[in-house]
């Protein structure tokens, strides 16, 4: 797969690892963006914006790379939650999982800013936790760290203490959905439609694929 410079704006060592598995070239450059969470919008919607966000603030300084912005929020009860800013916030947050069904979403941006091309899309996965009493919620607690994860915990850091089940792509809830991204890299190849750069050009219409966004954040 022959892309442009590729730069993953996140310093997620989970993304970073989760991203080398499909043999690309890329920097890491971390995207100093805030993150929101408004309650009147969706998860899969507040997702979509801080990728964009993300995305946005590194490619201003790299507007000829492809910047790859994403975001991961859990999502139950009309609630989102995001990373806890305590222990104790991240002791609520898996009280209020336990033995319950919730959603995981995980937003990826896309953004070529010289080109004015972008890509928004959404993956999410349902995920049951096992019920877990005060005693296992403080236990998993001692186990990770959970305050640089949505939800305040990992699938792949002593998940099988939490997790039941779930439904849909275990690397969407790690924070990158691996398959979909996959697929929707092969559109940036430089194959064709190359630009006076050696970079994809500004096309007229856009196949975004199923779940995406068109480019409405873009100025």
């Amino acid at each position: 797969m022959k892309l442009p410079p590729l730069i993953l704006a996140s310093a997620s060592p989970r993304r970073v690892e989760l991203l080398r598995q499909l043999s690309i070239d890329f920097k890491v450059i971390h995207s100093n963006a805030p993150e929101i969470q408004h309650g009147q919008l969706t998860g899969r919607e507040a997702s979509q914006i801080n990728a964009y966000r993300k995305a946005r603030a590194v490619a201003k300084k790299f507007p000829d790379a492809l910047v790859l912005g994403a975001d991961t929020l859990v999502h139950v009860d009309g609630m989102l939650l995001g990373k806890p800013a305590s222990l104790e916030d991240a002791y609520l947050m898996l009280e209020q999982l336990q033995g319950r069904t919730h959603q995981v979403v995980t937003a990826i941006c896309l953004l070529h800013l010289r080109s004015h091309r972008q890509s928004t899309f959404c993956e999410t996965t349902a995920v049951t936790f096992r019920p877990l009493d005060a005693v296992k919620i403080r236990r998993y607690l001692t186990q990770v760290n959970p305050l640089d994860k949505a939800g305040a915990y990992a699938i792949q850091e002593e998940g099988n203490e939490i997790v039941e089940k779930i439904s849909g792509s275990y690397t969407n809830v790690m924070g990158l959905p691996l398959e979909r991204l996959q697929a929707e890299l092969q559109s940036w190849t430089t194959d064709a439609d190359l630009g006076p750069a050696g970079f994809p050009g500004v096309m007229p219409d856009f196949n975004l694929g199923a779940g995406s966004q068109p480019s409405q954040f873009l100025p």
